[in-house]
């Protein structure tokens, strides 16, 4: 017993030790307590509200004030056509040509009957001459001298009627040319040659020079938004200025398959080419501008089926959600009809990668708040170019 106790006496330095040794190594090997997140860097803009392009904008083209059809003004073959899809013509060129053979045997024709009727007339003219000479004589009643008075009236209205019918026929042997009656631009073919067509069958339609009208389809709903002489902004692709114009004609009735009324506007200055698509952008009338809340496109997300945004709580530094109602896309904006107030600040891109509740830092950058880095998309974070904090990590121990 006693020398039990001697070598347990001698022992517990030595078991202390080693307890105080595997106590520190399973401190040093246990797990790492997981280090904060990063605040992010997020671009902000300020609503605030704004009068300036807060209208629809439609979809135009650019058409010739005039556009003709033109047709042969009589019926037959097409034998020629001169006219190309896009080809200038000035007034009096050839367009396209009938088989005039026909017309020239029909001119014939008038023109023999011409020469009897003035041969009939001649007669009569004769043979009321000589009975004139006999009545002096009183060889003849006055009676029979009438007679031959109305035969050469009636052989006059004869040989008239036969000289217009010859001019007429003459007419007709032109209209076998279709020449252009102003000059203008060849926009379409609508019958080919060897094709039989009858009179007033348009063949060439022509958009002639001038004055140029933005044609666009208006909603039903929309149409009431609409008169003539209202401002509208007219823009084309690639165009650095807007072109002004003012309303010139509302549909009076909607087209029976869309159901959409055709506006035109009259464009001022120099008009993009025939056929260009163009942005119309009704302008509200002096003092009835309304003001609304506009935000990039970018600062939509959705959440639960609703459209949100990230609001800053800039006491805490952190965003949260807000649900809005997007009243009307205007190009990479959209107008807020509910659920903002002037004054407030919402994160503009990256809003992907944030989180209720979540740190922020505002990133100014070299561009100032409110304005998108040119050649940044919209689906990019802003985190992706903003610095980073670094996390250092503690080796374990061995």
């Amino acid at each position: 017993m006693h020398l039990l106790r001697s070598f347990s006496a001698r022992r517990a330095p030595g078991v202390l030790a080693v307890l105080v040794l595997m106590s520190l190594a399973l401190a040093g090997c246990s797990q790492k307590a997981a280090p904060e997140e990063p605040v992010r860097a997020v671009k902000l803009v300020t609503v605030a509200a704004s009068t300036e392009g807060t209208g629809q904008v439609f979809a135009g083209e650019v058409r010739a004030r005039i556009e003709s059809q033109l047709g042969f003004r009589v019926g037959g073959k097409i034998l020629k056509r001169q006219a190309e899809v896009g080809q200038r013509v000035q007034a009096g060129q050839l367009l396209a040509q009938l088989d005039p053979q026909d017309l020239r045997l029909a001119a014939d024709a008038a023109r023999a009957q011409v020469a009897a009727a003035r041969t009939s007339y001649e007669l009569a003219a004769a043979d009321f001459k000589r009975y004139s000479a006999l009545k002096e004589q009183n060889f003849i009643s006055s009676a029979e001298l009438e007679r031959r008075d109305a035969t050469l009236r009636s052989a006059k209205a004869s040989l008239d009627q036969t000289q217009a019918q010859l001019s007429a026929q003459g007419n007709q042997a032109g209209y076998a040319n279709l020449v252009a009656d102003a000059p203008g631009v060849v926009t379409s073919i609508d019958a080919e040659p060897g094709q039989v067509v009858s009179a007033g069958t348009p063949v060439v339609r022509l958009a002639q020079d001038g004055l140029r009208d933005a044609v666009f389809a208006v909603p039903e709903d929309q149409v009431a938004g609409f008169a003539a002489g209202q401002p509208v902004q007219v823009r084309s692709w690639g165009a650095s200025a807007p072109l002004a114009g003012r309303v010139r004609e509302v549909g009076a009735s909607a087209d029976r398959a869309t159901r959409t009324f055709t506006v035109k506007v009259a464009l001022e200055g120099a008009a993009p080419p025939l056929g260009t698509t163009v942005s119309v952008m009704p302008q509200p009338a002096a003092g009835t501008a309304s003001a609304v809340l506009k935000l990039p496109t970018s600062a939509l997300r959705q959440e639960g089926g609703r459209t949100a945004v990230w609001v800053l709580d800039e006491q805490s530094m952190t965003v949260r959600p807000q649900p809005i109602v997007v009243g009307s896309v205007d190009g990479n904006e959209v107008v807020v009809s509910q659920g903002l107030t002037p004054g407030m600040r919402v994160v503009a891109a990256g809003v992907h990668v944030l989180a209720a509740g979540q740190k922020v830092s505002v990133y100014e950058g070299k561009y100032p708040e409110g304005k998108v880095q040119p050649g940044l998309r919209t689906s990019d974070s802003i985190a992706a170019i903003a610095p980073q904090p670094t996390v250092t990590s503690t080796p374990a121990a061995k």
